[in-house]
């Protein structure tokens, strides 16, 4: 007789990977011993520290959220939605669940039994590296409803510059661990291991780690009556212990512990047991570490219900920026990763304040970042500054219209200022009306700052030729751009004005190559490296660009490589130039991490002598390209 419920569960599994590689009859087959589970709203389907089920999970319908428990605190960290994959430690792992699984809404999910597929895992590669993959990537969705056929892990990143930052970020794991020696007795190393909350003890002789004794290794052979609770550390412990270097990968302290089928790793100076310990990494690390992934933190923006969540992110996206500076990650593969994660907290804000307003947007409209955030150069938490674009609607419905827009506006800034980004001091967000305006009238204010420039402070209107549409509709974002290539295209009179600007902060070097520093005031002997040596380069860049008509790319770097492609003649001026910024913003990035503030100011006696060498000689670019500035654009239509 046919199985009616079985087929049907086979005809889903089959759409999904691993069960793809299956044969329908070896898919049926497991699905006939398969379970349907409906779980309610919030109900836990397994929790981190629970012993594992017998079954792996597969979700049919609705979603599940997988939260890691921190100091208290329960953290998001995947969210599985259909076909996803969940629960697949039975299959790798000797001990407890590490993350809870709860329904985040109503669901179903088909519990399958490990036993009946276990066999299918051993005789069949495909499926054996999918689960492997799987597991060791944290991932829970197995493919990508957009790039179909890959792990979620690979195409949640942009590039292969973020797979790097991904792979080689390093993990932080516990230093100076506590240790016993191999006579010890148990009973008091469970009772230190209580007393100090942790889960495993590092046994060490003459400074060696010779093994390590977990909460698995009290559960299985002290709990269970193998050994007497009085017995030597060292006819309990796990030995040899697992040891690896100091500077380790939260990747590689993944796949050691899935290649050696252990939960903890010991840590020495050189990664061999012939040295001192000197830390400790529990799958607790690697878990929590997967957390600030740029993957995952784009999939916890996009998935946030509010703007504590979005915070979150941001703390976390922070932690990935100092990581990657530690490693030493070229800036503009940091910037890159940065800008699409701060794009995703921005766009979901939007979607938070439309769903606040409880109506649908009158108008299509778009979303502009400008300055530092338009160049996608924001590394730290700096200013925000925005605008809203709406399409032309009726003359009798724009006042309402941009009614609405304003409150809309005013809920996305509010959010992004409790996320960590401030309101600028001149207020250009996109809730001030002067900033939130219909595309006829975009198109008219950038007309009249092109062809009028003298009449205008172009000082605070060139911050608007640095531009990027995060949110809306494409055809406002290509009129804007059209208008503003087509007014500047040989409009010397406005270059004129844009090159006098870009040419107001001089070289930052005084006579003998000294530092030009702040006089007075609160930095006084501070070297301002925003003002004095970033804005120089950042004006040129944004000049020199939009003089060759390129308006598509306003990052500072890239805009500094196009132009080396653009003009050979000046292309190695160009490669330095870029270079030099990329440095610059290294040493502020630095220095705003350390101190936790937006890097402007440089304590130059906190640097070392080849760090004050390295930045004088950025320096040298600026005066080459403020060269080329002087000697192309006239300056006789100033006067």
């Amino acid at each position: 007789m046919r199985n009616l419920v079985a087929e049907q569960v086979a005809d889903f599994l089959k759409r999904f990977p691993p069960f793809s590689s299956l044969s329908y009859g070896e898919l049926t087959s497991i699905a006939s011993q398969s379970k349907i589970i409906y779980l309610e709203k919030n109900q836990v389907l397994f929790k981190g520290g629970d012993a594992t089920h017998s079954d792996f999970y597969v979700v049919k319908d609705g979603a599940i959220g997988l939260s890691l428990t921190s100091d208290a605190e329960e953290m998001l960290v995947d969210k599985c939605d259909e076909g996803d994959i969940l629960g697949l430690r039975p299959f790798f792992a000797r001990n407890d669940y590490l993350l809870t699984a709860r329904a985040r809404e109503e669901a179903l999910v088909y519990a399958v039994p490990i036993g009946a597929f276990q066999p299918f895992v051993s005789e069949n590669k495909a499926v054996l590296n999918f689960l492997l993959q799987s597991f060791a990537s944290q991932t829970r969705n197995p493919y990508d409803k957009i790039n179909t056929g890959k792990l979620i892990a690979e195409n949640t990143i942009y590039n292969e510059q973020a797979a790097d930052i991904q792979y080689f970020q390093p993990i932080r794991y516990t230093k100076n661990p506590i240790t016993a020696n191999p006579d010890d007795l148990v009973k008091f190393i469970a009772k230190t291991m209580s007393n100090s909350a942790v889960g495993s003890v590092i046994i060490q002789e003459d400074q060696m780690p010779v093994g390590i004794i977990t909460d698995w290794d009290l559960r299985t052979k002290i709990a269970t009556g193998l050994l007497p609770i009085d017995a030597a550390a060292k006819e309990v412990m796990t030995s040899p212990v697992i040891t690896v270097p100091e500077n380790i990968s939260v990747a590689e302290a993944q796949m050691m512990m899935m290649r050696h089928n252990v939960t903890h790793l010991c840590v020495t100076r050189d990664g061999t047991d012939n040295a001192p310990v000197s830390g400790i990494i529990s799958e607790h690390d690697v878990v929590a570490a997967q957390s600030n992934t740029p993957g995952v933190l784009l999939k916890q923006s996009r998935r946030a219900v509010n703007g504590k969540d979005l915070k979150h992110v941001r703390e976390k996206l922070t932690e990935l920026i100092q990581n990657s500076i530690d490693k030493n990650i070229p800036v503009s593969y940091i910037t890159n990763i940065v800008a699409e994660i701060n794009i995703a907290i921005i766009r979901r804000a939007i979607e938070l304040a439309v769903e606040k307003t409880g109506t649908t947007p009158p108008a299509r409209f778009s979303w502009m970042n400008v300055g530092s955030q338009g160049r996608r150069e924001q590394l730290l938490l700096t200013d925000q500054n925005n605008a809203l674009i709406f399409e032309d609607v009726a003359p009798e419905n724009h006042e309402q219209v941009k009614t609405y827009f304003t409150e809309l506006a005013e809920l996305v800034n509010d959010m992004l200022e409790k996320v960590g980004y401030q309101y600028s001091a001149n207020k250009i967000v996109a809730s001030n009306p002067k900033w939130c305006k219909s595309l006829t009238d975009w198109l008219k204010q950038y007309n009249e700052w092109i062809k009028n420039p003298a009449e205008k402070e172009i000082e605070n209107n060139a911050i608007f030729f640095d531009f990027d549409f995060v949110y809306g509709v494409p055809e406002i974002e290509d009129a804007l751009k059209e208008n503003i290539r087509t007014g500047t295209k040989g409009n010397k009179k406005f270059f004129a004005y844009l090159a006098a600007d870009t040419l107001r902060n001089p070289p930052p070097l005084g006579f003998f190559r000294q530092f030009l520093v702040e006089n007075d005031g609160e930095h006084k002997d501070n070297f301002n490296i925003k003002n004095r040596a970033l804005e120089p380069l950042t004006d040129a860049a944004r000049l020199l660009a939009l003089s060759h008509n390129i308006t598509e790319i306003t990052n500072t770097y890239q805009r500094f490589k196009k132009l080396a492609e653009t003009e050979e003649k000046h292309a190695a001026l160009y490669e330095e130039c870029a270079e030099a910024y990329n440095l610059l913003m290294r040493f502020r990035t630095e220095e705003g991490l350390i101190n936790n503030n937006d890097g402007k100011y440089l304590d130059l006696n906190m640097l070392s002598k080849s760090d004050k060498v390295k930045l004088k000689n950025s320096f040298q670019p600026i005066a080459d390209i403020q060269d080329i500035i002087k000697n192309r654009f006239s300056l006789t239509y100033l006067k």
